[in-house]
């Protein structure tokens, strides 16, 4: 296949060494009293008398920065430079409680992230989480996406395909139900990238199911529709390297055809970008023989779904930069892969950090 022009503005790459940037990383080490806080918080659905309050919630910034201390362990050692670090997404749980649930979790959550981003600002770069909540309109999300961008400074958004977990209730991504957040994101030039929370269908494991059928499942909706049409300079970030989509592209590409749409480079790939949060090099180079690499953007995902060592290799699972490493790559793709797309997708060029490598 081949590679795409890019489809944005080129950025000047730094004038030092490029950065390794992780476009997906999730606060997974949160202090403890974050996880009383949301128990309470789910207690009170029941027992409105157990309701915590946010502002009584209070993690101190040595609690914070004691916290993130395995990132910044597995960045040193594994040649990282900065993260785009959002919340948990296993956590996020859009399905448990009300849209005022979801809200107030949200916040409380992005305000960690921001504070983390504040106090180390050479390796993080907040990413938010949008209170989603079944069968309410995505409407309901703007105000939080314009805090998380405006007042924080986020460079994108975590967007839950499927806030019910793992029952799939509300309209598909690419119906109208969304294009009022949409219209923003695009307003705001910030991408999204899709990911399922928690599972609640005892069906689907949360990460070895639940995750990968969301990723693919996006895709698919991504095909059948005319979303890229109506917001050309819309930008989706597909995490787990796609899901089932690099492994069955034949498919996906006779069925565009069956469906008269153009083919998947004119379709999607303007728009549509994959991660590398693929945890064996067989599954790494499967990727990037499929997908053009100006689609790719480094991730590891760390410390998050799987955070044991291979017994094959005697790494982590998720140092997919090792798997990278070992690719024949030229140097520009490699750049490209490691810091380019995630500068030019997510605009990081906007950022203090970028404006000071710059």
């Amino acid at each position: 296949m081949n590679t795409l022009a890019a489809p944005f503005p080129a950025t000047a790459q730094s004038a030092s060494k490029p950065s390794v940037v992780d476009c997906h990383g999730h606060y997974t080490t949160e202090p403890e009293a974050l996880n009383v806080f949301r128990a309470a918080q789910i207690a009170a659905l029941k027992d409105p008398s157990k309701k915590p309050s946010a502002s009584g919630l209070k993690i101190s910034d040595d609690q914070l920065r004691e916290s993130v201390q395995p990132q910044l362990k597995f960045q040193r050692e594994r040649g990282t430079d900065v993260t785009l670090f959002s919340p948990r997404a296993g956590g996020m749980g859009h399905h448990i409680g009300t849209a005022e649930t979801s809200a107030e979790w949200s916040q409380v959550s992005n305000e960690l992230i921001h504070r983390i981003a504040t106090l180390h600002p050479d390796n993080f770069i907040g990413i938010g989480q949008l209170p989603q909540s079944p069968g309410v309109r995505p409407d309901n999300c703007i105000a939080e996406l314009e805090r998380c961008v405006k007042e924080y400074g986020f460079v994108a958004v975590n967007l839950n395909p499927d806030p019910s977990g793992g029952y799939w209730r509300d309209p598909p991504l690419t119906d109208r139900w969304w294009y009022p957040l949409y219209e923003k994101m695009v307003e705001l030039d910030v991408p999204a990238m899709v990911h399922v929370s928690a599972s609640a269908n005892p069906n689907f494991h949360g990460t070895g199911a639940h995750y990968i059928n969301g990723d693919t499942t996006a895709f698919m909706q991504f095909i059948t529709s005319g979303l890229f049409r109506d917001f050309p300079t819309l930008r989706m970030v597909i995490p787990h390297g796609g899901g089932a989509a690099p492994y069955h592209w034949g498919r996906y590409r006779g069925l565009a055809q069956d469906m008269k749409k153009p083919p998947l480079d004119e379709l999607l790939l303007k728009n549509v970008f994959f991660d590398t949060c693929v945890y064996h090099k067989p599954g790494i180079e499967v990727l990037f023989k499929v997908v053009p690499v100006d689609n790719i953007l480094f991730a590891s995902e760390m410390v998050g779904a799987v955070r044991g060592i291979d017994p094959l290799t005697g790494r982590y699972y998720d140092d997919t930069k090792f798997y990278i490493d070992a690719l024949p790559l030229s140097e520009a793709d490699r750049a490209k892969v490691f810091e380019g797309n995630a500068r030019r997708v997510y605009r990081l060029d906007r950022t203090a950090l970028y404006r000071r490598r710059g």
